[in-house]
């Protein structure tokens, strides 16, 4: 497999050319950015937790871990969030890909959970594919 970026970062960040493929991972849009100068090419709303999750993790450190396991839970059984994983992988395929997000806390949201879980998907393809 050919070198995969994959990144994160805030959508109020400056928008930088070596963000590739820049993908909004949130549910909602976020507050104060206009959609026209967001420089966004997909909104993937289908990757982002359930509205449920959301709610009940509310941002609280606390919750994290117990969040990051049901997230992963999502991601990993859901059909739509099975879909959209696949999606996001496809586009690795082509260059880089930055996921997009609002919330606060660089630590403590539903992105670092993603690109985690995205980096393991990624680990396991280019182990099928050395040993296959």
């Amino acid at each position: 497999m050919n070198q995969i970026r994959l990144q994160h970062k805030r959508i109020y960040e400056p928008i930088d050319p070596s963000d590739g493929m820049r993908i909004l991972v949130d549910r909602l849009w976020p507050r104060g950015v206009r959609k026209d100068a967001a420089k966004v090419d997909v909104w993937l709303k289908e990757i982002a937790p359930s509205p449920d999750l959301r709610s009940w993790f509310d941002h609280n450190a606390d919750r994290f871990p117990a969040f990051r396991t049901a997230y992963e839970m999502e991601l990993s059984v859901n059909e739509e969030h099975r879909k959209a994983v696949a999606q996001v992988m496809d586009w690795l395929q082509d260059g880089s890909v930055t996921l997009l997000y609002a919330a606060k806390d660089p630590h403590y949201n539903h992105v670092v959970v993603l690109h985690d879980f995205l980096m393991q998907q990624i680990e396991q393809q280019e182990v099928a594919q050395t040993e296959g």
